[in-house]
C-alpha cells in the first residue's frame, strides 16, 4: 500500500510539473480605445495599398474595410477573385475590429493547441490571418480584411494597407 501511495504522489507531482511548464496563450488584444469610425473616403484610400500589393504579386483579392463595430464601410473585389473570399474578407475585418486584434493572433492561438483552441469557440472570431485593426491617432477606427490567397498572402496585403494608416 505504501508503494502505491508513492506511485500516485509521483504521478501527481509529474502532472504538476507538466502543467507548470505550459506557456500562457498570447491573446494579442490591443489596448487602444475605439475612436470615431473610418470615413468612406478614408476607407477607399486605405484599400488601395492592399489591392496594389495583390496586383504586384499576381494575386486576386477581396478587400473589406469596416468601422469599429464591424459594419461594412467599403468593399472591393478584384476581377477573378474566388467568390468565397467576399464574405471571408468581411468576416476577417469584422473579427479584427470587434476583438481589437489581428486575426493572425487567433490563428496563432489555435496553432499553439491546448488553451489556444478556445479561440474556436468565440462567436465571430476568425482564426485565419488577413484581418488587422486600423489605428488612427491611437484609436481603433475600424479594420481591414483581405481574402483570396493563402493566409500569409492575405496578411501581407492587409498589412500593406494597415501600415500606412496614420
Amino acid at each position: 500500500m505504501k508503494s502505491l501511495s508513492r506511485i500516485v504522489v509521483l504521478m501527481l507531482a509529474g502532472c504538476g510539473v507538466v502543467f507548470a511548464q505550459q506557456k500562457p496563450v498570447p491573446t494579442g488584444q490591443m489596448s487602444n480605445p475605439y475612436g470615431p469610425p473610418v470615413t468612406l473616403e478614408a476607407a477607399r484610400k486605405i484599400a488601395q495599398p492592399a489591392i496594389a500589393e495583390a496586383r504586384k504579386n499576381g494575386w486576386t483579392m477581396a478587400v473589406a474595410i469596416v468601422d469599429p463595430a464591424g459594419d461594412l464601410v467599403y468593399f472591393e473585389r478584384m476581377d477573378n477573385t474566388q467568390l468565397g473570399s467576399v464574405n471571408t474578407a468581411i468576416a476577417k475585418a469584422r473579427s479584427a475590429a470587434r476583438f481589437k486584434r489581428p486575426t493572425k493572433a487567433f490563428q496563432d492561438m489555435v496553432a499553439s493547441g491546448g488553451e489556444g483552441l478556445r479561440a474556436l469557440g468565440l462567436d465571430g472570431a476568425i482564426v485565419v490571418e488577413g484581418g488587422i485593426p486600423l489605428v488612427m491617432d491611437g484609436k481603433i477606427v475600424g479594420a481591414i480584411g483581405t481574402s483570396g490567397g493563402t493566409s500569409a498572402q492575405d496578411g501581407q496585403c492587409a498589412k500593406a494597407a494597415a501600415d500606412l494608416v496614420k
